[in-house]
């Protein structure tokens, strides 16, 4: 069993601020044959390492440059590997508790500045407005380019009430906006239920944490008890939700699937990176059977009709969960294209306190699509409304990252995005008009996110209108037969 989980490997966005949201240890594999090492190849480092010793304007430690050599090493294969420092780390293992220092923002580099993936919900930098897509060109009088991620991280983190400025450029604003934010010690939560209407339900997953299928479990259940009886109907909300631990994803695939249902598969090089996760408690559970926190779910919510709200800010672990209810029919997928990230990164700690975060294998879905810089095309399409401000990610998708990991499946045809259906049945949408916003503060404050779940969410009603109309179906049906 606990072989089985150190084959978990993270499945994060790149690198969060003031932690990395996802953490699961994988033991190095052992190799029958050590592999050649490129002998000019290690000359012609060592002559510069030398070079660089020598006559570079000021001295140079030789910790430093060979951190920064390790660093481009594998900042130079893809936008999710990474070194972590000694607290990089301490602080990537914080994270999968859900609770960590810093703004809460999940970022990446592109082309030498720090760019947002997501910001977490709840968090200071949530609250300030930040959105997916941003591009953070300043820390307070600091500018970003130059700056590794790892160092641009740490100037982000800080003791708590702290402030730091960040100076953000965003598409279609005229100028940088300036955001003063005030670090916190950040307790994220995961689940966000709700009963919308009498027999619908509504859960929010923020972000896949080590308790999340479990406060998944206890929230549903809490959702039929306040709706004294069996739902009609569920919306599932994954929009702007980064990813986390690869069990979390399989524990919440599980809850809504036929038990032992592939969920999820993967390929890699070595043989820890090739699993095959289903619907069984040894997949999501680390004590099995009798540590199943599913075993007493109603058996109605693997049935109940479901719709599935997704955007170009839901990416990896939360592509896992909307592949696999896609691929088994279990629900309707709705939203916009999400992120694109198909990738399983592995914690690997070195001796000396450090790590790095290695890309390791590509992740598939049960019908054998792979994801990676494609992302999960919606069943159907709503587009998202700026009156609500639910605006993701900008455009911003792992295909328009540098170095992106390719498509093993490059040579097929990628799926077509599908026309918003006209038929009132299944509700699509036409963007609403912009909302009028000025540039900097009042620009910040327009930001959708807070709004998710609320009763101005026009995916939210969209998804809503079509479980309706599902029900009315499937009692015009009941009534014939």
């Amino acid at each position: 069993m606990r072989g089985k989980f150190e084959k978990f490997g993270l499945i994060g966005m790149g690198a969060v601020l003031g932690v990395m949201i996802s953490l699961n240890y994988s033991a190095i594999a052992e190799k029958d044959s050590k592999p050649q090492l490129p002998l000019d190849d290690l000359r012609t480092f060592a002559e510069i390492f030398g070079k660089i010793k020598s006559d570079y304007v000021e001295p140079i430690e030789d910790k430093k440059l060979i951190t920064e050599a390790i660093n481009g090493m594998l900042t130079g294969l893809d936008p999710h590997s990474a070194y972590l420092d000694a607290d990089g780390f301490k602080d990537l293992q914080a994270g999968t508790q859900g609770e960590f220092g810093g703004l809460g923002i999940e970022v990446g580099m592109e082309d030498g500045f720090v760019k947002v993936v997501s910001p977490i919900e709840d968090t200071p930098a949530y609250k300030a407005g930040i959105k997916a897509g941003d591009l953070i060109i300043k820390l307070d009088d600091t500018p970003v380019k130059g700056l590794t991620l790892n160092d641009a991280v740490k100037r982000m983190r800080g003791k708590p009430d702290s402030v730091i400025v960040l100076t953000v450029a965003r598409k279609n604003e005229p100028k940088p906006l300036i955001f003063k934010i005030a670090r916190a010690v950040i307790k994220t939560k995961s689940i966000k239920p709700k009963l919308v209407e009498a027999n619908y339900g509504y859960v929010r997953i923020t972000q896949f944490q080590e308790h999340t299928g479990q406060d998944l479990a206890t929230a549903l259940k809490a959702l039929a008890t306040e709706n004294k009886g069996k739902l009609q109907g569920l919306v599932l909300d994954m929009r702007n939700n980064p990813g986390g631990l690869l069990n979390a994803a399989v524990g919440v695939s599980a809850a809504f699937l036929p038990k032992n249902e592939l969920v999820v598969y993967t390929e890699g090089r070595t043989e820890d990176a090739k699993m095959r996760l289903s619907a069984t408690p040894q997949d999501y559970v680390r004590g099995g059977p009798k540590d199943d926190y599913l075993r007493d779910l109603p058996a109605d919510f693997k049935t109940v009709p479901m719709v599935v709200l997704v955007n170009g800010g839901s990416a990896s672990a939360s592509e896992i969960v909307a592949g696999a209810l896609q691929d088994h029919k279990r629900a309707v997928i709705m939203g916009t294209q999400s992120f694109g990230k198909g990738s399983v990164q592995t914690i690997l700690p070195m001796n000396n306190g450090t790590a790095i975060k290695l890309t390791t294998a590509r992740y598939f879905t049960p019908k054998g699509r792979s994801i990676q810089a494609k992302g999960i095309v919606p069943d159907i399409l709503v587009e998202e409304s700026t009156l609500t401000g639910s605006q993701s990610s900008m455009g911003l998708r792992e295909a328009d990252l540098n170095h992106h990991l390719s498509n093993p499946k490059d040579t097929e045809a990628e799926p077509a995005a599908p026309a918003a259906p006209a038929a009132p049945a299944e509700p699509a949408a036409k963007p609403e008009a912009d909302a009028t916003k000025k540039p900097g503060a009042d620009a910040a404050a327009a930001t959708g996110p807070a709004e998710f779940g609320s009763k101005s969410d026009y995916q939210l009603n969209q998804a809503l209108n079509l479980l309706k109309g599902l029900q009315i179906l499937q009692k015009k049906q009941a009534a014939a037969n």
